[in-house]
C-alpha cells in the first residue's frame, strides 16, 4: 500500500456524516473513505457508526471484513493504531 497520511482519532472521529462531509471509517490501521456509499448515508451503517475505529466491531459481529473495504478508497492509516 502506497504511503498514506496520518490521522488522530479525533480527526477521524469529525468525519462522521454529521460535523464535516466526509463520511470515514478505519479498518486495521487504514481509514477509508465512504462518503460516496449510500449503505453510509448520514454516518451510520446499521448498528456501526462512522467517524471511528470499526476494527473490534467487524471482527466480533458483522458478516463480512476486510474484503468490504476493497471498494472504498484508502485515504489515511490511524496514527497509534496498535495491531
Amino acid at each position: 500500500m502506497e504511503e498514506l497520511p496520518e490521522y488522530r482519532r479525533g480527526q477521524l472521529a469529525l468525519r462522521n456524516g454529521q460535523d464535516k462531509e466526509q463520511i470515514w471509517v478505519a479498518y486495521e490501521g487504514v481509514i477509508y473513505d465512504v462518503t460516496e456509499s449510500r449503505m453510509w448515508r448520514n454516518g451510520k451503517h446499521y448498528q456501526h457508526w462512522a467517524g471511528q475505529d470499526l476494527t473490534e466491531e467487524l471482527n466480533a459481529d458483522a458478516p463480512h471484513q476486510r474484503e468490504v473495504f476493497r471498494k472504498f478508497k484508502a485515504i489515511g492509516r490511524l496514527k497509534d493504531w496498535n495491531k
